[in-house]
This record gives structure tokens, sequence and C-alpha cells, in this order.
């Protein structure tokens, strides 16, 4: 079979259809539906997804949760498949030689211009349904993060971390990533006193 065309979107594609498209196509299923993966990513997005993904590597060295960065098949479902930019799986009965089997512990996501709103809408959605413990939104223009928790209904309302926090991901086992290093945000500045002169 072919890959998809867009043209489709009455079509219902499955895990057998996906398997099957050329390797140098990268595409995401979401409910049956076939998503296009965007244009390569800027450099800026794969700067920091490097970054975050170097750091947590660094930190769950030792752990039994393992990370992973795209381009990594996650399969949900027989309708459900994605490729997200970082993900962490804490199971080694989910990690296939081809593929992520089921919900990983963590995912992250680097917002891109055109894919952001498919980002914090339908994935974030899949990622609740499915169960993901953690959802990370990260857009690298603004410099912020969002971290979405999973409870009894749902993801909660999201915390935000701006540049100058530390990232907590806390079903890991208490990761902190300083959000500046992740951003390339200089650090504060020491300012030299000023001398008045006596008597001032």
């Amino acid at each position: 079979m072919s890959s998809p065309a867009l043209a489709q979107p009455a079509a219902h594609f499955t895990w057998t259809d996906y398997r099957s498209w050329p390797d140098d196509e990268r595409w995401e299923l979401i409910d049956g539906r076939a998503y296009a993966m965007s244009a390569a990513p800027s450099i800026k997005h794969q700067d920091v997804v490097g970054r975050l993904f170097s750091r947590m590597e660094q930190q769950l060295r030792g752990r039994p949760c393992r990370p992973f960065v795209a381009p990594t098949d996650v399969k949900f479902s027989e309708s459900d498949v994605v490729q997200p930019d970082i993900l962490v799986v804490c199971d080694p009965g989910k990690i296939t030689p081809s593929h992520i089997e089921g919900a990983p512990d963590l995912i992250v996501e680097v917002l891109s211009p055109g894919t952001s709103a498919k980002d914090l809408r339908d994935k974030k959605a899949l990622y609740e349904r499915a169960g993901v413990r953690e959802y990370l939104v990260v857009d690298p223009l603004e410099q912020y993060a969002i971290r979405f928790l999973l409870g009894a209904d749902g993801y909660d309302k999201g915390v935000v971390f701006a540049a100058d926090e530390a990232l907590r991901l806390d079903l890991l086992g208490t990761v902190e990533i300083p959000l500046r290093e992740v951003f390339e945000v200089p650090g504060p500045t020491a300012v030299e006193p000023t001398d008045f002169g006596p008597g001032l």
C-alpha cells in the first residue's frame, strides 16, 4: 500500500497500514486518521529536544526508566500510533525491537508552529485516554514548559515552568532540569557596586 493521501479524511488506517508505508515518510495515526509529520523541524526545536533528552538521560542513568528520542514509534492501539519528540518507559515489557507497545510513563512534545494545535489538543486527548502518566509540552520560542499529571479524572490543569525555573518530573523519581540550560538563557549577571564617594 502506498502512503495515505490527506485528501481521504474519511479513511481509517491501522497499524498494519502504517507499517507498510515508505520509510522515508513520517506519519502518525490518531483515531485511525493519518497525519503527515511536518517538514524537518527547525534547528532551535532540535536543539531544545537534544538538550532536554541528554539531561533526562543523565538523571535517569541507573534507574529502571529508559528515555527514547524521535523517531520512535509508540503504538497505543491498532488505530493510534505516534512519534513523540521524547518519551520515557519504565516497564521494560513495553519495549519491543521495533516500537513501544502501550503507554509510556512520560511523553514530551516540543512545539512547532505547524503542530502546536495538534500537540495541545489531539495528542493531549490521546495521551490522556491512553494512560500516559505525565505529559510535558515545551515551547522553544516563548521559552516555557507545561506539565500535565494524570489523575482519576484525567489530566490536571497543568503547571507552567518558566525559563528561569527548574522543571520537576516527579513521577520519574524527582528529576529536575534547569530550563535555563535547555533554552540556553543567560544567567543573571553580577552588578558591580557603584562608589559614590565619601558621605553618600
